[in-house]
């Protein structure tokens, strides 16, 4: 699941060429042409970006977002009520704890799933893993992009932290919906400037794009076929971000700042996603990977990695420091951060590895900003961190990955009951499965 293969590290290439086989699908992937039924939902529109933080592992309800007190916790958990129905252990969650007021919880969420790979590739795309539809069965970060368009430099889809198999990208919808996945580094992107002929690189570069251009100008206009059309979109996104000090400027960041955030894999990709959002320059997604949180033994042992406390504190001081800094700049409250994994662990006392085991009946999930109301829970479960005993929403019934999907394409001003028909096989595809029919909906109790 945790592939770190070269193969898998995108770049400006990819970025032109990951879509070309879905080129004929790309005529009706125009805003408002996907829709072939839908009904007459009113989306929230509260937020323009959103920060999806996946928690590769399946962390555990009991011990991140659903505590209680009980025999399993550490001895120094200091667990605290926060909010109404809301409780944290302060020595997981320092920077969280003092943030409750923007905090809110979902105790009543269940998975389908119970095995890491059909689990993560349900809490990416709102779709169960059928194999006849893996390549007809987008991110909801594509999804996202298709929707919302390319207005500016950036991608709108960008991925942070992440690599692997399992990272499911655009598929038929082709490659200016596919993810950017980006590196978060200190120096930057490199390959945003090719600087071989020092002062005058840039302008070498221009004169070597205009013969491109001169060159395929016949091609341009009359294109073969979509796929050749399409590619002359890639390479025009591709220049975009080229010699652009902006785009440069948001892949980097200094020692401070990477000490602030933690001085890990994680807190340096919430450092690019905060720049990414005041940058302005055209990203309405950004997937962002915690990994580790497959917790079946030694969860509390500080001898053994990862752990509890590692996993949550990094989680804690990277999110904690990007909502502050949103903040600062005016971002939060246009920006919504979700945090869940893929389904939940074995309640009540741990097992006897120290550890907790696959359990899909529970997990919990948090969001935070982008027109959310915080300082609260949503839902109950009993006593063990077992199974849902008060969904807390209109529904009355647990809430899943298709719901949160739905909530994330609300607060994004989509219609999260439309479809699309024409897909390479015929077969409809569908934003939220089921959505249409009113089986899931947007968890509209989590907006203020």
């Amino acid at each position: 699941m945790f592939c770190h293969g070269v193969d898998h590290k995108v770049s400006r290439r990819r970025l032109m060429f990951g879509g070309g086989q879905a080129a004929a699908y790309f005529a009706l992937a125009a805003r408002g042409d996907a829709e072939t039924t839908a009904l007459n939902v009113k989306p929230r529109n509260t937020a323009k970006t959103v920060i999806f933080v996946n928690m590769s592992g399946a962390p555990s309800q009991l011990d991140t977002f659903d505590a209680k007190d009980g025999p399993w916790n550490a001895d120094d958990a200091d667990i605290q009520q926060l909010g109404k129905g809301m409780f944290l252990s302060r020595t997981l969650f320092p920077e969280f704890s003092k943030l409750s007021n923007d905090l809110l919880l979902l105790h009543s969420v269940q998975s389908w799933e119970a095995a890491h790979e059909r689990g993560a590739f349900y809490v990416q795309t709102s779709h169960p893993q059928n194999p006849a539809f893996i390549s007809e069965s987008p991110h909801i970060g594509s999804v996202v992009a298709m929707e919302k368009g390319a207005p500016g430099p950036l991608p709108p889809f960008l991925a942070l932290n992440t690599s692997g198999t399992l990272f499911q990208g655009s598929k038929f919808m082709g490659g200016v919906n596919e993810p950017m996945l980006a590196p978060a580094s200190a120096n930057g992107l490199t390959t945003l400037e090719h600087n071989y002929y020092a002062a005058a690189s840039q302008s070498r570069f221009e004169e070597k794009f205009k013969m491109l251009l001169a060159l395929d100008d016949n091609l341009r206009k009359n294109p073969l076929g979509k796929e050749m059309a399409s590619h002359a979109d890639f390479y025009d996104a591709a220049k975009r971000l080229m010699y652009n000090q902006t785009i440069s400027n948001v892949f980097k960041f200094s020692t401070d700042e990477n000490n602030r955030y933690g001085n890990t894999n994680f807190g340096r990709a919430c450092i690019v996603a905060r720049n990414a959002i005041k940058a302005k320059a055209g990203v309405f997604f950004i997937n962002l990977h915690s990994f580790g949180w497959d917790t079946h033994q030694f969860m509390y042992d500080t001898n053994y990695a990862p752990n509890m406390y590692t996993l949550c504190n990094d989680l804690d001081r990277g999110i904690g420091n990007l909502v502050q800094d949103l903040k600062a700049s005016g971002d939060f409250d246009k920006t919504l951060i979700v945090m869940m994994g893929e389904f939940g662990r074995t309640p009540g006392s741990l097992n006897p590895r120290g550890g907790r085991d696959h359990h899909k009946f529970l997990q919990a999930a948090a969001m935070m900003g982008g027109g959310i109301k915080g300082g609260r829970a949503i839902g109950e479960s009993d006593k063990d961190g077992a199974q849902v005993i008060t969904p807390g929403w209109s529904m009355n019934r647990p809430i899943f990955m298709e719901d949160i999907a739905s909530t994330i394409y609300s607060a994004l001003g989509i219609n999260w009951t439309k479809s699309i028909a024409e897909t390479p096989s015929g077969r409809k595809f569908e934003y939220v499965p089921y959505a249409v029919q009113g089986t899931y909906s947007s968890i509209d109790e989590v907006f203020g």
